[in-house]
């Protein structure tokens, strides 16, 4: 499948910016199963310094503002290639070893919470089973909502919340997999929707790596491994190490956030 994305995040400041730094993890890369046929990132108010690839092998692009702007836009585009590959992704390609996903972090510290939650959870020797059994286990005990979308919570206060959204449960998904001694990465990305072209937010999901397939994804919150629709930008071991947009600014003023995002079969 062939998907057409369009990524535009829009920054507004009520005072001059002196100085800021951001990294952008916009950049799909070509992998197994995805092939990406042309990406660009446009930058209005800023400038793009340098393009290089972190410890995930992710493509990060840093961009610094422009001084004294009050607007900065950041418009990611391009077509991408997607095979259904049942979500296997593969084997770990990185520098990053993979004792290093089977540390927690604070976001995804295995706390009282998560313990609990995998106390309940039905024991198998399959660790494929008891991982998509772990995914619907989550859903179930922490439904999907939008009345909180702050990414700062840890997978304890997400738990403690009752609700979340796929960042959410893909922190909750990393500490648990984690406490078991079972690699697990978060990833961002996008999702191709059923019913509907344009979404206000990225996506984000859990990989966990597994003797004979290697990374293998799971979407917690669409209750499926990822598929055609899906397409993988970034990797890290948790939201802000796989995060589409980080970074500092000085400066006292108002921020303001946009973000339209667009994908579709092409």
């Amino acid at each position: 499948m062939r998907l057409k994305i369009s990524h535009t995040t829009t920054y507004s400041y009520d005072a001059p910016v002196a100085y800021a730094l951001q990294q952008l993890r916009l950049r799909p890369k070509s992998r197994p199963g995805q092939t990406v046929l042309r990406w660009d990132i446009d930058v209005e108010g800023g400038t793009k310094q340098a393009l290089f690839e972190d410890e995930h092998a992710n493509s990060v692009d840093l961009v610094s503002f422009l001084p004294q702007t009050t607007q900065v836009t950041i418009h990611s585009h391009g077509e991408v290639d997607v095979e259904d590959q049942k979500g296997i992704v593969g084997p770990q390609k990185s520098c990053v070893p993979l004792w290093l996903y089977q540390r927690p972090t604070p976001q995804t510290v295995a706390g009282e919470k998560v313990k609990k939650l995998l106390g309940t959870l039905e024991k198998t020797d399959d660790r494929l089973a008891q991982l998509h059994a772990l995914s619907a286990h989550i859903l179930a005990s922490l439904p999907y909502s939008t009345e909180q979308t702050n990414v700062t919570l840890s997978a304890e206060d997400a738990l403690g919340s009752g609700h979340g959204v796929c960042q959410d449960h893909a922190h909750v998904f990393l500490a648990a997999a984690r406490s078991m001694d079972i690699p697990a990465r978060y990833v961002s990305g996008y999702l191709m929707l059923q019913d509907s072209v344009d979404q206000t937010a990225s996506h984000a999901w859990a990989e966990a790596h597994i003797d004979g397939l290697g990374w293998v994804g799971f979407d917690i919150s669409n209750g499926i491994s990822p598929d055609a629709r899906y397409v993988r930008v970034a990797t890290g071991l948790d939201y802000y190490s796989a995060a589409p947009i980080r970074g500092m600014r000085q400066g006292s003023g108002t921020e303001d956030l946009e973000v339209q995002i667009q994908v579709q079969q092409q």
